[in-house]
């Protein structure tokens, strides 16, 4: 069986004027397999279907580069925006 490439999930910017709940910032970076009780519930099931597509070798589509796509918190109070990428 083929090795999965390595997911990191990075916070890159925040639009909404409420704190994160769990306490994510700007900066923040997360290696999906080993990082998930660190992170968010709510970001992580965001996420999940640009995971899975990135991690079996698809690309998200319009995205400027291949191994890369980004997603928003689903708190509207809050809106925190990450970045994944495949590495």
């Amino acid at each position: 069986m083929t090795k999965k490439p390595k997911i990191i999930i990075k916070m890159i910017d925040k639009v909404g004027s409420g704190a994160c709940h769990y306490g994510h910032k700007i900066g923040d970076t997360f290696d999906f397999d080993k990082d998930r009780g660190s992170m968010c519930p709510m970001m992580v099931h965001t996420a999940f279907p640009y995971i899975d597509i990135l991690r079996y070798g698809g690309s998200i589509p319009g995205g400027e580069n291949p191994d890369k796509c980004k997603f928003c918190c689903p708190d509207a109070d809050v809106i925190n925006i990450f970045e994944i990428e495949r590495v």
